[in-house]
């Protein structure tokens, strides 16, 4: 099978631990870019979060960002924007402060968050870490809903950081048959994210690919976490970065090495170095487009 995109998740899978780009992966980015594969990166993250991360590698081609909410190349100029209505978004967030957790309504420019501490470390830097606030504004309230009653804002996505798990598991549950027109992601046992409906990374890898006219058999999808399962599964081939849960690994047609062991580098090294570039193809005929 000859492949023409590659898709990269980012926490977890580009990113060391650290919060790094080692240099294996970006000299590995500019290998299978100078072989016209299409590479692009699909992730929970902001769109100007993605952007820095995709600068950092030297990408300009299109993002799959906010879980595949929003797509674009440049601030202000998506092929594709999804959004939770005011009305649903207010209604959400009102449900969400029952309970002990953090909440992010998540826009392209800012993030607006309630200001309850977690008591799990890691969760905490999670939160800090996600939005980047260096160069993304984040605004934190005592009352997320108080502030939507005078200010109504549309969501592409909500971050819930839940202290409990089970916690979560209940506002999944009730939030998915009250909201039909969401679409509830857990990212792990303590984190939600809720979406417009549909909205999801595979639907936005296929929004992507219809666009550029490139099919799910042609890309490569390399990534860690349970968000990412979708894509590997249906995409040409499927890789699982080897800090990847068992279910993520049993999911995909390929385990490559962990992220800080250079996974990505090493996948893409063993695989796209036995296809010829793009446009030889072409010339060979063996791509028609």
């Amino acid at each position: 099978m000859i492949y023409r995109l590659l898709a990269l998740n980012v926490d977890g899978t580009v990113l060391q631990p650290n919060g790094r780009i080692h240099k294996s992966t970006k000299e590995a980015i500019a290998y299978v870019q100078q072989k016209g594969i299409y590479v692009t990166l699909v992730t929970s993250r902001s769109f100007p979060a993605a952007k820095k991360v995709a600068k950092a590698l030297k990408i300009n081609s299109l993002l799959v960002t906010h879980q595949g909410a929003y797509i674009a190349d440049n601030p202000g100029n998506p092929i594709m924007k999804r959004i939770i209505p005011e009305e649903i978004t207010y209604d959400i967030i009102r449900f969400l402060e029952g309970f002990p957790c953090q909440i992010r309504i998540v826009q392209d420019e800012f993030s607006l968050a309630n200001k309850y501490k977690l008591n799990h470390n890691l969760l905490a830097k999670t939160v800090f870490t996600t939005g980047d606030p260096m160069f993304y504004s984040q605004q934190f309230v005592d009352s997320i809903s108080e502030t939507l009653r005078d200010d109504p804002i549309t969501a592409p996505k909500i971050e819930v950081y839940f202290e409990y798990e089970d916690d979560l598991e209940d506002a999944k549950e009730a939030l998915s048959s009250l909201y039909p027109e969401t679409n509830m992601t857990k990212l792990n046992d303590f984190r939600l994210d809720i979406l417009p409906h549909d909205v999801s990374k595979l639907n936005g890898l296929r929004s992507l690919g219809d666009h550029l006219g490139i099919k799910l058999k042609e890309m490569v999808v390399i990534g860690d976490g349970l968000d990412d399962i979708e894509m590997i599964e249906a995409c040409g081939l499927g890789v699982a970065m080897g800090n990847a849960s068992p279910e993520i690994k049993k999911a995909s047609d390929w385990v490559t090495r962990s992220n800080t062991q250079h996974g990505v580098a090493y996948m893409v090294k063993e695989h796209f170095r036995k296809q010829q570039p793009i446009e030889f193809l072409r010339k060979m005929n063996i791509i028609k487009r």
